[in-house]
């Protein structure tokens, strides 16, 4: 599973928003590897426009959603410390998807530059890196 991050979810649904962006999250999609975690759903439909959030809200019905606790929460403190104390800075919201992604075995799919920096402190941090013209790519991290 690859949890899709808010980043890539905006480029998705932008009129004008990358092409290459837009292949890869159709590709996850069509292979049924895009997944949803809370954080990301509450960027994502926290920031919709009111006459966009019910049929957004559809799509976050039909996706996989990787479920967290509040161990998770702890651990992501921890995870927010090291990054911190490393000169890393990534807001807490990314932070969070990240350790929920980590503890989960899932690789995320992000436009943004945090989830980049952060994988370079924590190796078990997976990217999921498109194939080919967006197609899904099981064996592709970053």
């Amino acid at each position: 599973m690859v949890i899709v991050d808010t980043s890539a979810w905006i480029e998705m649904h932008r009129l004008k928003g990358d092409a290459a962006v837009k292949l890869a999250v159709r590709g996850l999609l069509d292979e049924f590897q895009a997944a949803l975690c809370g954080p990301v759903e509450m960027e994502f439909l926290g920031g919709a426009r009111p006459d966009e959030r019910e049929r957004l809200q559809a799509w976050c019905n039909i996706l996989p959603y990787i479920r967290n606790d509040q161990k998770i929460w702890r651990k992501a403190a921890v995870n927010f410390a090291i990054l911190k104390s490393g000169g890393c800075t990534a807001p807490w919201n990314d932070v969070l998807i990240a350790t929920i992604a980590m503890e989960n075995q899932c690789r995320v799919y992000a436009v943004d530059k945090h989830f980049t920096a952060m994988a370079g402190v924590f190796p078990e941090l997976r990217l999921y890196r498109p194939g080919y013209g967006g197609m899904y790519d099981p064996e592709a991290d970053q």
